[in-house]
């Protein structure tokens, strides 16, 4: 994510030319213990540590919470997980939990990964223990897609100048640039395999594990110090990095995004909150849809822990397993895109559930359509919003009682808008886009003036990694800047009518891709439905929907695009002007690893022609 894209500003006409402000923000990483390895990053701040905090203060930092919950309930079940080697369930404690990420932190530091550590794994046991064990070290978690291709996976590493990485070994062969890179080579990076077997000794029992014992061997013979001797409750400076995720890069090289001790503290508060985790009754069960590497698990992490509740591992995205857990295992919570609860809820096994289960939806606006569906399976939605510049989710879509009152679509659009700010943010803004860089004026609350969303507070990040012309750029003005086109409602909510870059601009008209994808999938055959602009001699652009459907094989599954069409034209509710010139019916929407629709392939199989395999009735 960068500054306020330039189109941003034509979108809605007014073109001023851009102003630079008389500050820049710099971007620092930080930690307070000595290694081997020398740090070249520019961005490194030197100075010396802050003086201790009065009594009455304490720095802040969520390492502290498994720590916590381990002498609170050590016996508690922490961890739920299914290996891949033995399919059989594995169930660790609290204790066996803080345990094991006390081993990994102790034999990190004995080994002087105390700077940055890369980790690449899916979501298993090791990727929760090493949240907590390599902060735990005085490191900065440093976690990368395993979706990515090995050249973007090896320039991440590289970029952030990792000193060890934590694999799980499905995904060991996409390091195999990043160990034939300077980096690694020159200074001897170690690689760290976990096998997920679930052993934790003998023939079964990996590198990951071993190292973790080894951990464990070391602060015995050293003093036994336990999580005294580590940072946990004790960080020296909350300001201080604990993590560098990495923005998707879809446009762009891969954006590292540093989060502090003290904003990784106060977004899990808010989810806990937010996202209702501490149950009045019982402790809540969380199954890991999301992934861990995005946005360290939009913090969850963190959050499940500070309300010891369980961690149900889910090493891939797996329809029927979902179901078959959400069923049997007692679920009360996950966290998914709209792509994955659309797919879910179309899926065989779909059925009402006996008792509702909280689903934080975010990463791409959903539908109405969507949480209507959604609440007849008893999948009860909790509509966030955010970036990964603001540790995940910073606002939410606030369910209020009145709505009970409105109409059914009414209210369920109501549900669909991207609402407040978050409880440890600041109120969320929506600024005009036509005024020079570094000056804010708000728009109007009528829910039709267009401007572009801007987030201060706690849980906004400290900036971008090793980019302080990046950082500057993003905080233009003393607020962070989305890029996300919304409108302001009266009542202070927000609701994202698209990114800048995706707007449609159809003979003067600006045609929201969103909000025309939403009603595209009020189709009865239609699952999902992606939407770009393409040009047009008479009108400057015009719409072009790509749509995935519920039965390609059934009875309403064989659609053509010029069904949608006139579909769309006649029977829906679509304005005219926003119809689709065009439409095809595709098997699948090319998305990214958060369920997000990759717009800019859209665009280019509108320019180039979409690829026949992907094509149905082709």
């Amino acid at each position: 994510m960068s500054a306020p894209p330039s189109r941003l500003r034509s979108v809605l006409g007014h073109l001023l030319p851009p102003q630079t402000t008389p500050t820049s923000t710099t971007s620092s990483s930080t930690t307070t213990n000595d290694s081997p390895f020398p740090s070249p990053s520019p961005s490194q701040d030197t100075s010396p540590p802050p003086p201790p905090p009065p009594p009455h203060l304490a720095h802040l930092s969520p390492t502290f919470f498994l720590e916590r919950a381990a002498s609170i309930e050590p016996d508690a079940a922490a961890v739920y997980h299914i290996p891949a080697a033995t399919n059989q369930p594995l169930v660790r404690s609290y204790r066996e939990f803080a345990d094991r990420a006390r081993g990994l932190a102790y034999y990190l530091r004995s080994r002087g990964h105390t700077r940055r550590v890369g980790v690449l794994m899916p979501n298993t046991p090791a990727f929760l223990e090493s949240v907590y064990g390599v902060a735990a070290a005085g490191a900065v978690l440093v976690p990368v897609n395993y979706r990515l291709a090995e050249e973007d996976v090896g320039y991440i590493l590289e970029f952030a100048e990792v000193q060890c990485v934590l694999v799980d070994r499905e995904f060991e062969g996409l390091l195999g640039r990043f160990r034939e890179g300077e980096w690694a080579r020159g200074r001897g990076v170690e690689v760290i395999v976990d096998l997920d077997t679930g052993a934790t000794e003998g023939g079964f029992c990996g590198p990951f594990d071993e190292a973790v014992l080894d951990g464990l061997r070391i602060d015995q013979e050293t003093g036994g110090k336990g999580w005294s001797g580590l940072v946990s409750r004790t960080v020296a400076n909350e300001d201080d990095t604990i993590a560098i995720p990495f923005t998707s890069g879809t446009t762009s090289r891969p954006k590292g995004v540093e989060f502090t001790h003290r904003g990784a503290y106060l977004a899990a508060l808010a989810n806990i909150v937010e996202s209702g985790l501490n149950l009045p009754e019982g402790r809540c069960k969380y199954l890991w849809t999301l992934p861990m590497f995005h946005a360290i698990g939009w913090t969850f992490p963190w959050s499940v822990c500070a309300v010891r509740g369980t961690h149900v591992c889910l090493r891939k995205i797996d329809y029927g397993l979902i179901w078959k857990l959400l069923k049997e295992q007692g679920i009360t919570h996950f966290n998914a895109a709209p792509t994955v609860n659309t797919l879910l809820c179309a899926h065989k096994d779909a059925e009402a559930l006996p008792r509702p289960v909280r689903v934080t939806v975010a990463a791409s606006p959903p539908t109405a359509h969507l949480f209507e569906q959604m609440t007849k399976l008893n999948l009860l939605p909790v509509h966030v919003y955010g970036l990964t510049e603001t540790y995940g989710p910073i606002t939410r879509g606030y369910m209020l009682p009145a709505w009970d009152a409105l109409p059914k679509h009414d209210k369920y659009a109501n549900m669909a808008r991207q609402g407040h700010g978050f409880l440890t943010s600041l109120p969320v803004r929506v600024v005009q886009p036509d005024q020079p860089e570094g000056v804010l004026v708000d728009v109007a609350r009528d829910g039709k003036e267009m401007g572009e969303i801007v987030f201060e507070g706690n849980i906004c990040c400290k900036g971008y990694y090793k980019d302080p012309e990046a950082t500057r750029k993003l905080f233009a003005g003393g607020v962070l800047h989305s890029g996300d086109l919304a409108v302001w409602h009266p009542d202070g909510s927000i609701q994202i009518q698209d990114r800048a870059k995706d707007i449609i601009i159809s003979g003067g008209e600006n045609i929201s891709s969103v909000a025309l994808e939403s009603m595209l999938v009020e189709h009865p055959a239609i699952l999902e439905a992606g939407v770009v602009a393409v040009p047009d001699a008479h009108w400057g652009e015009r719409p072009k929907a790509y749509v995935t459907v519920k039965e390609p094989g059934g009875s309403e599954g064989g659609i053509r695009g010029a069904d949608v069409i006139e579909w769309a034209r006649h029977q829906s509710a679509i304005s005219r002007y926003m119809v689709p010139r065009e439409a095809e019916v595709v098997r699948e929407l090319p998305k990214t690893s958060t369920g997000k629709i990759k717009k800019n392939v859209l665009r280019e199989w509108a320019k180039k022609g979409t690829p026949r395999e992907v094509l149905i009735g082709v």
